[in-house]
């Protein structure tokens, strides 16, 4: 009778608008190449490695539920589950002949297994995540925000989807970090995710593309009642996984770099590559955790796995299993013991683990500290991917089940997916049952409870009943008698947040709460009191400038803003806490023009919060849209400023304009005199980054004045920097003293290699000779001649060429990417190959790349007879693949010489990339990718430009003085570009370029393999 009951249930959900018939969902089906089988369900939970007292059941296993992606739950108490079918191997990325669907499960019994399964709905694609409210479903199905409506909860489709927002592109060359996650926030907002790759330009169906609002990674939220788009902030890598702590505040988790964050809105994070949505932001916040979870310090060969990946090194496993992290729970239950409650779990996907850290306060904000893990997984296919808070207070982890990583080259298995349940003890059923039964007035002793699931769900269904009868489910004077009732801070906080869910908080009530007599001992509840007014503030008309829509989603003359203005300065200027202040900073955009100068002053006055983590970029990114729509408000701003990051950047931000408004900088130098030797300072180094990589500019009037103030300073990066723009202006007697500091043996190497270098990058006349006595000179002896190469002496490659064997490996590497980057000094350097004077092995793909490149075809010609073939056919490249993967099989790859491998590592790759904290930055970290996969490897060595994404696709600036640099573009302003190649970071002015040809080739050349003998290609 069961089986019946529950085969009626599912034909009944199977035959709705927003369904299938059961025979036409498409069959899932697997490319897995391994051939293997995971552990069954109830074998890998026994594998679980937890404290005492600690169980886990399986909820769900295949084949009921498969390819879980994203959880949630509804206020019945019913798991919502997003399984994705459409996620693909590498070289298909989304199998779109497949569906994705969402399913329910229901514990009736309480024993921690699904009684009752329905199919919802089961034609969506590319689906990441699922979040229920507001008489319906959310669906993220990039690029487009779904709502499926059930009004009457009846779990059948009322209708077709419809489109909330678009615009959440996947890049068309990569299925990873696209949009995800789906949470609501206390802020009564629909909260998400987007990726570093995913290029989005957000708006609402119909939006023009210049209203839209870009973000290429970070978090964004939106209101469905009132259908506002914001992005919270930017940067990061690919966040997947978010939750809130006591106090409200939004964190999330990220793989590859940094792993935990702080959600503060309008923050600017750190990227795994790319450029910043604002190019104006100059530096980037990093993250909230004082560790990471791999060895950055020991070197990789420590912190690897063992050979067969069964088991984790000490220096790995210790630390915490490696970068990726999916999934972010902070447990605010009231089932597991009370020292795990405010304790951040996040699950970390290569480690197969769940990693717990110690949240505390820092400053403005939060750090992170590393705790012990708590729980370990031995199946080797356990891929966590989501853990969520039950009503009873288990924890649900949803376990992607698959092999090969994340990035899939070894295809995708599909037939497998668990659920599991982790509780201390047996938890007792909860006593509120069904929350949907229960009145407004039954809902409210849940708001304060200590079991964060039903605050969370009975604030949510409130919100849900205000928006679907249009008047509030709970009355204003009843929720404001329940805050004077209160004194405990979080039951405070849940109440003002209930508050808003049904839109009920007057804007006296909230100003109450940050002055006179009434004003809050608890700066959270200061903090969220400025938050929620800020929220009110009038819209932007609509004839409003395009750049003014993009950066404020509120700005304008508010109704409330008189009463609001007040009480903002005076927290701005006397409030203690630095969480307070925090909080106005990031409003700053929100704030309307008029009064944002002077909030963002008396903001900036805080010396205190100088070296705090967020607050001196917040303080800039929301006074640069200040500066940039009038400069000598930056002026202003500048002089008032104690931090000396503002002062920095305002000054840099004003040197940019200098072409076009000249009268600012000289009005700024004049102002300065009257300003302390430090923010002179400051104001010095802005002006020296506005102008890196300009060569000649008319001297600011005044420039003499400033310069005397600070040219007597006892620094030596200071005395740099004033000859570097005594060059930049043409002082003939700053040329001379370069010259003569680059000449002393006796000066600090460092003092003589910045004159060096500010001579080269000045385009000063006359260095041959300095040069070439330089290049016998040890601590400069490389950049002597680089240089030479650089202003293409005749004589630069003979002696390039004549010195290479007495230069160790870094400046060897150095030398020979600039040898590659005119013609001539190419021909010598093959020469010099063909004759034995350099090993033909130091020549590297990339440097053989780079000479084909010059188009010189007799070049080429030659090149392939000293060093071989630099391109290759596609089927060239997979018969290179299958010839590979036949050579190093496994019995060869374990007579490895694993030294001899790290030094080709570094000696080939380390340049570009980062492997446990070692290397370079210019492609990606290698730390977490499927190396241990050979597929994987042979597929991105030997044909690296078949998946890349735009940030490491090549660029080839071709130089007027004849040079060639092929790098990647890591920075472009109206006067310059910096190019980053392996060996160099170099900035040009755009009036010295010949061409910019974008590839879209990687910058990772074809055949390095085979470059290299094949007990070399075993090692590396």
């Amino acid at each position: 009778m069961k089986s019946l009951l529950s085969a009626l249930v599912l034909t009944a959900a199977l035959a709705g608008p927003g369904a299938h018939a059961a025979d036409s969902f498409p069959q899932p089906y697997d490319t897995g190449k391994n051939g293997n089988a995971p552990m069954s369900a109830e074998d890998s939970a026994k594998s679980f490695k937890m404290p005492p007292g600690f169980k886990v059941s399986v909820f769900a296993g295949e084949p009921d539920v498969r390819q879980p992606i994203a959880m949630t739950f509804d206020p019945r108490g019913r798991l919502w589950v997003a399984e994705n079918y459409t996620y693909a191997e590498a070289g298909v990325l989304f199998a779109t002949n497949l569906s994705d669907r969402v399913l329910i499960f229901e514990d009736t019994h309480h024993h921690g297994h699904f009684d009752k399964r329905t199919v919802f709905y089961d034609r969506a694609k590319i689906l990441t995540s699922v979040e229920v409210g507001y008489g319906g479903v959310f669906l993220m199905c990039p690029p487009r925000l779904l709502f499926v409506p059930d009004k009457n909860g009846d779990d059948i489709p009322d209708g077709e989807p419809e489109v909330l927002l678009d615009g959440f592109t996947t890049a068309t060359d990569s299925h990873h970090t696209f949009a995800n996650g789906l949470k609501w926030g206390p802020d009564g907002w629909l909260w998400g995710r987007v990726g570093i790759t995913s290029k989005a330009r957000v708006g609402v169906p119909g939006t023009p593309d210049a209203e839209r609002v870009p973000m290429n990674g970070g978090i964004w939220r939106y209101h469905p009642g009132r259908h506002v788009f914001e992005a919270v902030s930017h940067g990061t890598t690919n966040p997947w996984g978010m939750d809130w702590n006591a106090e409200g505040e939004p964190f999330f988790i990220n793989t590859v770099i940094g792993h935990f964050w702080h959600a503060i809105t309008g923050a600017h994070f750190e990227r795994m590559h790319g450029a910043d949505v604002d190019p104006h932001s100059y530096a980037l916040i990093p993250q909230h955790a004082d560790h990471y979870h791999f060895d950055t310090g020991a070197g990789w060969t420590k912190s690897r796995a063992a050979q067969d990946g069964s088991t984790f090194a000490p220096g790995s496993d210790n630390l915490g299993g490696g970068h990726a992290h999916t999934g972010l729970m902070i447990y605010q239950g009231d089932n597991w013991p009370a020292q795990y409650r405010g304790k951040v779990f996040t699950l970390n996907f290569h480690g197969r683990r769940i990693n717990m850290e110690n949240l505390e306060r820092d400053g403005s904000g939060y750090v992170a500290r590393h705790a012990p893990d708590f729980l370990t997984v031995g199946d080797p296919w356990f891929r966590g991917i989501d853990l969520i808070e039950g009503p009873d207070g288990g924890v649900y982890i949803a376990d992607w089940s698959d092999t090969g990583e994340c990035h899939n080259h070894d295809g995708v298995n599909r037939s497998s997916g668990r659920i599991y349940k982790v509780t201390y003890g047996d938890p007792a059923r909860p006593a509120f049952g069904d929350l949907t039964k229960l009145s407004n007035e039954q809902l409210l002793p849940l708001l304060t409870g200590s079991n964060e699931w039903a605050v969370r769900q009975a604030r949510q269904l409130l919100a849900t009943r205000t928006a679907l009868t249009g008047k509030p489910a709970i009355s204003i004077q009843t929720l404001t008698s329940e805050f004077d009732l209160h004194r405990d801070l979080a039951a405070r906080l849940r109440v003002i947040w209930a508050l808003n869910a049904v839109e009920a908080p007057g804007t006296d009530w909230l100003l109450d709460r940050l002055q006179g007599p009434t004003r809050d001992r608890d700066e959270q509840i200061r903090s969220w009191a400025a938050r929620l007014l800020a929220e009110r503030f009038q819209e932007l008309p609509e004839n409003a400038p395009p750049e003014d829509r993009r950066r404020r989603a509120h700005w304008g003359i508010d109704p409330a803003w008189p009463k609001t203005r007040k009480p903002f300065l005076e927290l701005a200027a006397t409030d203690p806490a630095a969480s307070v202040r925090l909080t106005l900073a990031s409003l700053l955009p929100k704030v309307p023009s008029g009064s944002r100068t002077e909030l963002a002053t008396a903001l900036i006055r805080h010396a205190e919060d100088a070296t705090d983590h967020n607050l001196p970029l917040m303080l800039w990114y929301g006074t640069e849209p200040l500066v940039s729509a009038k400069l000598d408000t930056g002026i202003e701003l500048a002089l008032a400023s104690e931090i000396p990051t503002v002062r920095r950047f305002i000054a840099r931000r004003l040197a940019e304009e200098i072409e076009t408004d000249p009268a600012q900088i000289d009005s700024l130098l004049k102002a300065a005199m009257k300003a302390s030797p430090a923010a002179r300072i400051d104001f010095l180094t802005g002006l020296g980054e506005a102008w890196q990589g300009w060569r000649k500019l008319q001297a600011p009037e005044g420039w003499s004045a400033f310069r005397n103030s600070v040219a007597g300073v006892a620094d030596a990066a200071v005395s740099a920097k004033v000859a570097e723009l005594d060059l930049l202006f043409g002082d003939g007697s700053a040329l001379d003293g370069l010259r003569a500091v680059a000449a002393d043996t006796s000066a600090d190497p460092a003092t003589r290699r910045n004159a060096l270098h500010t001579l080269l990058q000045g385009g000063a006349s006359g260095l041959a000779p300095v040069l070439k006595r330089l290049a016998d000179d040890n601590p400069l002896r490389a950049d002597a001649m680089v240089g030479l190469l650089q202003i293409g002496d005749v004589e630069g490659p003979a002696i390039a060429i004549g010195r290479y064997q007495s230069i160790v490996a870094d400046e060897r590497t150095r030398v020979l990417g600039a040898l590659v980057t005119r013609p001539a000094a190419a021909t010598a350097l093959l020469q010099a190959i063909a004759d034995g004077k350099i090993p033909r092995v130091d020549l590297t793909p990339f440097l053989a790349r780079q000479i084909a490149g010059l188009g010189d075809p007799d070049l080429t010609a030659r090149l392939t007879s000293v060093w071989g073939a630099v391109r290759a056919t596609d089927g060239d490249k997979r018969a290179a693949i299958d010839r590979f993967r036949i050579q190093l099989s496994a019995p060869r790859l374990r007579d490895a010489n694993l030294a001899r491998g790290r030094q080709l590592f570094t000696q080939t790759c380390a340049g570009c990339h980062t492997l446990y904290g070692e290397g370079g930055k210019v492609g990606p970290d290698l730390t977490g990718s499927g190396r241990a996969s050979l597929d994987y490897l042979l597929e991105n060595i030997v044909d690296p430009s078949a998946v890349v994404p735009a940030d490491y696709r090549m660029t080839v600036v071709t130089m007027k003085d004849g040079r060639s640099l092929n790098g990647l573009l890591r920075d472009k302003t109206e006067r310059t570009l910096t190019i980053q190649t392996p060996t160099e970071r170099t900035t040009v002015e755009r009036r010295e370029i010949e061409s910019v040809e974008e590839s879209t080739s990687s910058m990772m050349p074809d055949g390095l393999l085979e470059s290299y003998p094949p007990d070399d290609q075993r090692d590396l």
